[in-house]
């Protein structure tokens, strides 16, 4: 963690640079299972983080999928980008024991009516810009919007976070704000991240 927030980092798909990040200290790295993502995990990584927690990312997968992909990687968390339900969501947690991020896709709408109907059924909530990729988009979108936000499950923020957006980050101050979800701003290739930039960006974070 960094000034009490998460740091996640999303679309990883080879091991030593997986083990490279990880050494950084982040407490989150993601796995995408979303074929149509150019960061979809082909194949099982020859490195798995063994310190930071593993999220699987899904966009409207069957439940037995994720739980496959469970009985594999032992995530500590399952991201749903997709229009899974509150019911679905819930199933997951209470039935499968799974932790739940809810992402949702931003663009002018009302924060508040995005998530109507979750509240209660995830463990955390996730804003990234709306894309019709579902995401890896980097680009951000108007933060100001979170202005209404008034539930009470914490969220994590994403969508074109880097190392030009420190600053702004340092005044993005939120009750419930649960740390930061890097991605495609950080890369040399898709599912490929540079380790030298990241720890830039999180040394002047911690600044």
């Amino acid at each position: 963690m960094i000034n009490g927030q998460l740091i996640k980092v999303c679309g990883m798909t080879e091991g030593e640079n997986i083990r490279a990040i990880e050494a950084l200290g982040v407490d989150l790295i993601g796995f995408i299972f979303y074929p149509g993502s150019p960061r979809f995990v082909r194949e099982t990584p020859s490195y798995l983080p063994a310190r930071a927690g593993r999220t699987g990312v899904f966009v409207d997968a069957p439940r037995d999928e994720i739980l496959r992909r469970n009985d594999t990687y032992r995530f500590d968390y399952v991201q749903l980008h997709g229009g899974e339900s509150p019911e679905f969501c819930a199933r997951l947690r209470e039935r499968d024991g799974l932790r739940v991020i809810k992402a949702f896709g931003i663009a002018d709408e009302s924060v508040r009516n995005t998530v109507a109907g979750y509240e209660g059924s995830c463990d955390l909530f996730l804003f990234d810009t709306k894309t019709p990729g579902h995401g890896g988009s980097g680009k951000r979108f108007d933060w100001s919007i979170m202005d209404d936000y008034e539930e009470k499950t914490r969220f994590l923020l994403s969508g074109g976070i880097g190392l030009d957006t420190v600053e702004i980050l340092h005044d993005f101050i939120y009750p419930y704000l649960a740390g930061i979800d890097l991605n495609s701003r950080f890369e040399t290739a898709p599912g490929i991240k540079d380790p030298e930039l990241m720890e830039i960006f999180l040394e002047n974070l911690q600044r």
